[in-house]
């Protein structure tokens, strides 16, 4: 099986992700001018839940199983490596069958009296049959990670978008004219039948090139890998703990904002509406730099889980350095365009500007999100999820706090939402940060803060100029991507001048290696 090198990994993982994000903003424009902002709240007031039943049946298994494999590995220990799958599969299988049933008596108790909205209950019963799909890709992602093969996952990250996009304007046609609420679901059939054909990819991918052969009796072979499970489960469950509060947070995030904004006066159709502005056009915006941070994160875990296994600690500083600084690179630039552009980057990917104050006091804060990633998976590859868990609960219990706090005062409104959310970035963020710190006495050096700084600071003044050139002249879609591509150009250029990303790294890459050396 192949294995690359952590930079290689991430890179075809980006490659990845930016396929799956563009292919994924198609889907929701799509899914956005097919159901209109009530139908996108509606499916977007379900998806909390889901999330929430999938975390639970996971169990946390993707990140250990990355970890213990890589360690497994580096150690040529391929019986722990079946010990590691098999334990993996019991488990996922009874958690996905429980959840699934589990989910589908409770959803109408879920969209009635919790969600306040009965409409939900249709994309609820809709998805729950994607939670033994999700239980079994779970694991083959977690153990292709550890192999450090990254290539299985991102090709079924892209057969899964395309399946989806292709299945639901279909589906959303077809059940439209009984209502949003249907529609909703047929969002949500597309979803299910993209999972599954990347699930039968990645089984392909499996069963070709498997070393191990996991046919036995599970049940005996499970009496006897003790150990495996607990070193699994000493991960699996503060990672799940941490995916849970987050998840859980998600839940009743969608129940608080409808709640809060009643308190406030605001109508629960109208409650809704801005919901669905908040979550289906801002939250896409500020979450697209995460397919490259969450590409580093991914391929993070293995490569310190490695470095770990050998006893090499200034490998792991600099992997979480280096992961650190590709992240923000990442970030400055979607900050910058998102807080200058924000009109019109709404207008032309939804036809309307209305959320654009929510993206401009969100972005500047949503920079530390970026960051936040690969500092989580840095404690998890390090045996530190448990405070990795705690963090993400400080963190939800101050952002519910403040959300309900400010969002049933009408002086904020929806706005006291978004302070929330951010607040909620910034505080866990900071929180990872400080547990690193104390573990491994791990710090960013003063002249990389300052890099930071400057990278944020020019392309702002740059920026501004290139957005006042384009207001002075008639505004149209081909002015508007000639301009967003001079500001990416000079930020490229930025990026090297500053080291942003050095020469060194790019080498380790196949297709810059003949070039650069």
């Amino acid at each position: 099986m192949t294995k690359q090198t952590f930079l290689q990994g991430t890179l075809i993982l980006i490659l990845a992700g930016m396929i799956t994000r563009f292919l994924g903003f198609i889907n929701r424009i799509v899914v956005a001018r097919l159901m209109g902002e009530e139908g996108v709240g509606l499916y977007m007031m379900a998806l909390p839940t889901l999330f929430m039943v999938m975390t639970l049946t996971q169990l946390g298994l993707p990140v250990a199983i990355s970890k213990r494999v890589a360690e497994a590995e580096a150690k040529n220990d391929p019986q722990k490596v079946k010990r590691i799958l098999i334990v993996s599969i019991i488990a996922t299988s009874i958690t996905s069958i429980v959840f699934t049933v589990g989910l589908m008596f409770a959803a109408p108790f879920v969209a009635s009296s919790l969600l306040t909205d009965e409409r939900t209950l249709y994309p609820l019963l809709a998805i729950s049959p994607i939670l033994p799909i999700v239980a079994v890709s779970s694991v083959l992602r977690g153990y292709f990670q550890g192999k450090q093969n990254m290539k299985p996952q991102s090709y079924a990250q892209v057969i899964e978008q395309i399946v989806r996009i292709t299945c639901v304007a279909f589906f959303v046609k077809l059940l439209l004219p009984y209502g949003v609420e249907f529609a909703a679901a047929g969002a949500m059939i597309s979803v299910i039948l993209g999972e599954f054909i990347s699930l039968l990819y990645m089984l392909y991918v499996f069963k070709r090139k498997k070393k191990v052969k996991i046919r036995t009796n599970f049940f005996s072979y499970l009496k006897s890998s003790k150990s495996t499970v607990k070193e699994l489960f000493s991960i699996a469950l503060p990672s799940t703990g941490s995916r849970m509060i987050g998840s859980f947070t998600n839940f009743l995030e969608p129940i608080l904002v409808a709640q809060s904004l009643a308190i406030a006066g605001i109508s629960s159709s109208l409650a809704t509406k801005q919901y669905g502005e908040l979550t289906g056009y801002i939250f896409p915006l500020l979450f697209l730099p995460t397919f490259i941070t969450h590409s580093l994160s991914i391929a993070l875990v293995p490569s310190i889980s490695e470095a770990e296994a050998n006893l090499n600690k200034n490998l792991v500083h600099y992997r979480i350095h280096q992961s650190i600084r590709l992240s923000f690179a990442s970030g400055a630039i979607a900050t910058v365009v998102l807080c200058l552009f924000s009109s019109p980057i709404l207008t032309y990917m939804y036809g309307t500007d209305k959320a654009s104050s929510l993206l401009v006091l969100m972005a500047p804060f949503f920079i530390l999100l970026y960051v936040q990633s690969p500092l989580q998976a840095a404690l998890q590859a390090l045996d530190l999820a448990k405070p990795a868990m705690w963090n993400s609960l400080i963190g939800a219990i101050c952002k519910l706090t403040v959300l309900f706090l400010l969002a049933s005062n009408p002086s904020f409104g929806i706005h006291g939402v978004a302070i929330a959310m951010s607040v909620g970035v910034v505080l866990v963020t900071l929180l990872h940060f400080a547990a690193l710190q104390k573990a491994i006495q791990f710090s960013i050096p003063l002249k990389d803060i300052c890099k930071m700084v400057a990278l944020i600071g020019v392309t702002w003044m740059v920026g501004s100029w290139i957005k006042d050139i384009y207001e002075t002249v008639q505004p149209n879609i081909l002015l508007f991507a000639l301009s967003l591509l001079a500001l990416v150009i000079f930020y490229i250029i930025t990026l090297f001048m500053l080291r942003f990303i050095t020469k060194e790294e790019l080498i380790q890459l196949p297709f810059f290696k003949k070039w650069l050396k």
